[in-house]
């Protein structure tokens, strides 16, 4: 008996997650920019998490925002492949994150979209990453990520 190894899409349902709706541009750029077997993903925030990181956000609170910015940031991705099992490797995040000037726990707010896909995609999951503080974000976001992806030729 031969036991198939489950897609992401799977892992992301067994992880009770799901991708929502790819969002819209909020300007002159798209959202997703395809060269050779690399794809550049603009910075997504969220719509449930406002707020600054060390005044009237905590650590765990935005843990769950670059999660879901993680889960944003998929559903561009599926929309550009057509399924997620098509990533070769996550190469590279820049995580920015809406802090207070003494906040210094930006690396602890970007393990919510870390660990996120090494759940999904295991070792190609892992990947490069800076994770920054920023006096503020568009639209009072707590978080915004962009990556960059490998994805089979």
């Amino acid at each position: 008996m031969t036991i198939h190894a489950a897609t992401p899409e799977q892992r992301l349902q067994d992880l009770g997650l799901t991708l929502p709706a790819p969002r819209q541009a909020a300007g002159n750029y798209v959202g997703c920019v395809r060269t050779g077997n690399l794809l550049f993903l603009a910075g997504q925030g969220t719509d449930e998490y406002r707020g600054k990181l060390g005044e009237d956000v905590t650590v765990e609170v935005g843990y769950l925002a670059a999660r879901q910015c993680m889960l944003n940031l998929l559903a561009v991705v599926k929309r550009e492949i057509g399924e997620l099992s098509k990533v070769k490797r996550i190469v590279k995040l820049l995580g920015f994150v809406n802090s207070a000037p003494d906040f210094t726990d930006q690396p602890k707010v970007m393990n919510g979209a870390s660990d996120l896909l090494v759940q999904i995609f295991g070792e190609k999951g892992k990947h490069a990453r800076s994770a920054v503080g920023m006096a503020q974000l568009p639209h009072n976001n707590a978080v915004e990520v962009e990556m960059i992806v490998e994805i089979e030729e």
